[in-house]
C-alpha cells in the first residue's frame, strides 16, 4: 500500500502490525508503536520471538539522530561443567532442508528483550507505558487465531521443543492434544506477566520473583544463568555502522554483532558490478550472488571472527585494502529458521525504527506462571563459531540480525530487516538490490525470489527463469538446490519505504504471513 499517511508499519504478523498502528493512531510516535508491535510479536508469533530473548532496534528521529539499541542476549558470567548441563540436539525440518539446534536450559543465554524495550520507550517514546503495553496485554488475555504460517512453524518446525516441558505444554496443548490449525492460541499467564511488567518495569523480570524462579531451575535442572546474571544486564547504545550503496547512506548493525557488517561487505562488493546491465534473473546475476555470498563468508572466516571484539574491527575489515583480494575475485569469476522476526516503522514526522528479535528456536524451557520461553542462543552454532561452550563469559553476543535504514538526503528511504538465522544478511542484501539495483516496486522486490550460499550448497527458490537456473547448474563446484515453493527458509524481509514525494509504503513478506498497517 503506498498513500500519504501519519504512518506505516511492516511486521510479521497482520496483529503485530495492528497493534503498532493502533499506538500512532492514539498519538504516539514510531518508537511507541515498535514497542508496542515488539510486545505484540511475542504473544503473535511465539515461534520466533519472546520476551526472553533478545534484539535489536535501529533508530532514526526527527532531528536526525541514529541509535543503534542492542538488547541482545548476553553469555553468562560463569560457565557449569558440561556433565551438569541440560543441553541435547533437535533436528528442524524447512521442509527443504533439515538444520539441527541445541536446546535445554544449557542454552539460555541472558535475555535482552525486556529491557531492551523499556530503554527505548524511556528514551524517545511519547505516550505512558501501559497504553503502549495495552494491545499485547488484550491479545494475550483474549487470544489470537493462528496463521497457516504461525502454525506451520510451531506444529512442524518447533514442536519438539515447544512441548517439552509441561509449562510449554499448557500453552500449546491446552486439552492434550495440539493446538488446531487456525486455532486461538491464549496466554492469560503473560498477559498477567506484562500487567506486572507495567507497574513494576523492567527490575521485575530482572530482579523480582520471575528472576528467582528462573534461576532457581538453572541451578536445579542444569543451567547456566545466576542472579547476578540478571540483574547486571544492560542495554548498550551503539553508533550504527554507516556505509554508502550507489549514493545512498545504510545505517545498520555494528559490532560485536556480525550481520551488519557483512552486509555491508557484501553490498561493497555488489557496487563494483554493474547489476542493471547483467538483468535481474540471469545466471550472471545469480551467479555474482553466489560469489558475493561465498566470498564475504571466506573473508569472515579470514578477518573478522576472531576479531568480533576489538577496537575498529569493522573498519579494517571492510577497509580497501581487505576488499581488494575479494573485489578482483568477484571479477574474475564474473568473467568467467532461524527463528526471528523483525518489523519496520515510519511514522509522519521523520522518525524511524527497524527492529528485530528473536528467541532463537527456544530452549524447550519456560518460566513458571509466565508463559514465557526463554532463548537457546547458547545452542545456535553460527552464533557459537569457535564450538558449543567455548563462549567468553560475560560478553554481548554476536549476532546475524541487521536491522537496516537507508537513508537519502538524511531523511528514511528504506526500513527493513529479517528473521531467518544464516540467511538474514543474504536476505536483505538482496531486497536492497532489488530496490536500488533493479530500481523494483517495493511489493516486488520483497516478493522477488531468493538464493542463498552456504557450505559450498547454491539454495534457489522458484521463481527465477529455468534456463537461466539450468545454466548454474553445469557448475561443479557446487552443489544446486532447486526448492519447490518459497519458504521461510529465506527469511522474512518486513520492509517500509517512503518516496521522495512523501508517500510511506509497507510491504510484509508472505514467506512469513506478514502484516502491513497504515493510518
Amino acid at each position: 500500500m503506498s498513500q500519504k499517511t501519519s504512518g506505516v508499519i511492516a511486521a510479521g504478523h497482520p496483529k503485530t502490525a495492528e497493534a503498532g498502528v493502533e499506538i500512532l493512531r492514539s498519538g504516539g510516535n514510531a518508537f511507541d508503536a515498535a514497542v508496542a508491535a515488539v510486545l505484540a510479536s511475542f504473544v503473535a508469533e511465539p515461534g520466533l520471538t519472546s520476551a526472553a530473548g533478545g534484539g535489536f532496534l535501529l533508530a532514526h528521529t526527527q532531528d536526525n539522530q541514529n541509535i543503534l539499541f542492542d538488547f541482545f542476549t548476553q553469555t553468562p558470567r560463569r560457565k557449569r561443567k558440561l556433565d551438569e548441563l541440560n543441553f541435547y540436539s533437535v533436528e528442524m525440518d524447512f521442509g527443504g532442508a533439515v538444520q539441527e539446534f541445541h536446546v535445554g536450559l544449557g542454552s539460555m543465554a541472558v535475555p535482552g528483550n525486556i529491557a531492551g524495550i523499556f530503554q527505548v520507550h524511556k528514551k524517545l517514546g511519547r505516550l505512558p507505558f501501559e497504553v503502549v503495553a495495552e494491545p499485547a496485554i488484550l491479545y494475550a488475555k483474549n487470544g489470537l487465531q493462528l496463521t497457516k504460517f504461525q502454525y506451520y512453524s510451531l506444529a512442524s518446525v518447533l514442536k519438539p521443543i515447544i512441548i517439552d516441558y509441561k509449562e510449554g505444554k499448557q500453552i500449546y496443548k491446552p486439552t492434550g492434544e495440539l493446538i488446531e490449525p487456525e486455532g486461538i492460541l491464549t496466554m492469560k499467564e503473560f498477559a498477567e506477566t506484562l500487567t506486572y511488567l507495567v507497574q513494576e518495569g523492567a527490575r521485575g523480570f530482572y530482579e523480582g520473583e520471575i528472576a528467582h524462579r528462573l534461576v532457581k531451575d538453572c541451578e536445579d535442572l542444569g543451567g547456566h544463568l545466576t542472579l547476578d546474571d540478571l540483574k547486571d544486564y544492560r542495554v548498550v547504545e551503539r553508533e550504527p555502522l554507516l556505509i554508502d550503496y550507489r549514493g545512498n547512506t545504510l545505517l545498520t548493525n555494528p559490532p560485536p554483532s556480525s550481520g551488519g557488517t557483512l552486509i555491508a561487505f557484501a553490498l561493497k562488493l555488489l557496487s563494483n558490478i554493474n547489476l542493471v546491465d547483467i538483468g535481474f534473473g540471469t545466471a550472471r546475476h545469480l551467479e555474482t550472488l553466489a560469489q558475493v555470498m561465498q566470498l564475504t563468508n571466506e573473508a569472515r572466516k579470514d578477518g573478522y571472527d576472531d576479531y568480533l571484539y576489538q577496537e575498529n574491527v569493522a573498519d579494517k575489515f571492510l577497509s580497501d585494502e581487505h576488499l581488494a583480494i575479494y573485489t578482483a575475485n568477484l571479477k574474475q569469476s564474473i568473467n568467467k529458521w532461524g527463528s526471528t522476526t523483525h518489523l519496520s516503522v515510519v511514522d509522519g514526522e521523520g522518525n524511524a525504527a527497524s527492529v528485530t528479535t528473536s528467541n532463537g528456536e527456544g530452549s524447550g524451557y519456560v518460566i513458571p506462571g509466565t508463559n514465557i520461553m526463554v532463548n537457546n542462543m547458547l545452542g545456535e552454532d553460527d552464533l557459537n563459531p569457535q564450538g558449543f561452550h567455548q563462549w567468553q563469559e560475560n560478553v554481548r553476543i554476536s549476532s546475524m540480525m541487521s536491522p537496516t535504514i537507508v537513508l537519502k538526503n538524511n531523511q528514511p528511504e528504506i526500513v527493513l530487516g529479517s528473521g531467518g538465522s544464516k540467511r538474514i544478511r543474504t536476505a536483505i542484501l538482496q531486497v536492497i538490490s532489488n530496490i536500488l539495483d533493479f530500481k523494483m516496486p517495493l511489493s516486488e522486490a520483497v516478493d522477488s525470489p531468493r538464493v542463498h550460499w552456504e557450505n559450498e550448497v547454491f539454495y534457489v527458490e522458484p521463481g527465477f527463469v529455468e534456463e537461466e537456473v539450468n545454466k548454474l547448474a553445469a557448475s561443479p563446484q557446487r552443489q544446486l538446490v532447486r526448492w519447490q515453493e518459497k519458504n521461510l527458509f529465506f527469511g522474512g524481509v518486513h520492509t517500509v519505504l517512503e518516496t521522495s514525494e512523501g508517500l510511506i509504503e509497507g510491504a510484509s513478506d508472505q514467506r512469513r504471513d506478514g502484516g502491513v498497517a497504515s493510518c
